[in-house]
């Protein structure tokens, strides 16, 4: 899905085409946002905003997806761009799957967030319980033909991961991005489960923890709060290369 396979995990309010190229020589893919798309999470992050949380809130989320990723085309920026958003409702998810599609962008679901405002009002988080609803917004989003997966959250009472993966690959979902909390072996578990590429989240730093992840069968890692810090990231680099390349 994208070399080498390491990336560069969302963070709120700061992963944009600027902070994707510092990682370039590095990663192979950059997940910019968390972007909320529509009203209801829109509403939710300007209530974060409110309490000194970073969150991006462009006047028009799709422009600014486009706007971005046109600054990231492959003669520019040797990565593979990918776009993780958030929403409380079904529709908006289509137009911002084609934009992406026609930016050979990747789409990622945000149902990883646990913000007390975000899951209020429908969205990060608590898309995990709604299966249904999760799996609707991939199959709208697969439906455009862009490449569509789901970020998650391990550890989440009531929430079988590996049934979930099933549910998400049958609506369309090429790839699932798993924070594995403290539960690393979850990884093995979805990946004996599903055949999507899964890319492993949570305290990637060093050969260590890499090799963990490689042992539970992840296809890819990535590394969220070290993405600025080229020190982290060459290590990284070096051992995923080692681990997954050679």
């Amino acid at each position: 899905m994208f070399s080498p396979p390491l990336a560069l995990a969302s963070l709120s309010g700061e992963s944009d085409a600027d902070w994707a190229r510092s990682g370039a020589d590095y990663a192979g893919c950059a997940f910019l946002g968390g972007i909320a798309i529509d009203d209801r999470s829109r509403a939710a992050a300007r209530e974060l905003v409110a309490r000194d949380r970073t969150e991006f809130l462009p006047d028009d989320p799709l422009t600014f997806v486009d706007r971005q990723l046109q600054a990231l085309e492959p003669e520019s920026t040797p990565i593979q761009p990918a776009v993780n958003v958030r929403s409380a409702t079904r529709e908006p998810i289509r137009d911002v799957a084609q934009v992406c599609h026609e930016h050979d962008a990747l789409l990622e679901i945000n149902a990883h967030c646990r913000q007390d405002e975000l899951c209020a009002v429908g969205c990060g988080e608590t898309l995990l319980a709604d299966t249904d609803r999760l799996a609707g917004y991939v199959e709208t989003a697969a439906s455009t033909s862009a490449a569509v997966g789901v970020k998650v959250r391990a550890e989440v009472p009531g929430v079988e991961l590996p049934v979930l993966a099933g549910v998400l690959e049958s609506a369309g979902a090429s790839f699932v991005h798993v924070d594995a909390m403290d539960t690393e072996s979850v990884i093995a578990e979805i990946a004996d489960a599903t055949d999507l590429f899964v890319i492993a989240n949570n305290g990637v730093r060093d050969e260590e923890t890499v090799r963990e992840y490689v042992e539970y069968g992840a296809d890819a890692v990535s590394v969220g709060r070290p993405s600025d810090n080229p020190v982290v990231l060459e290590r990284v680099h070096d051992a995923v290369v080692a681990q997954l390349e050679s």
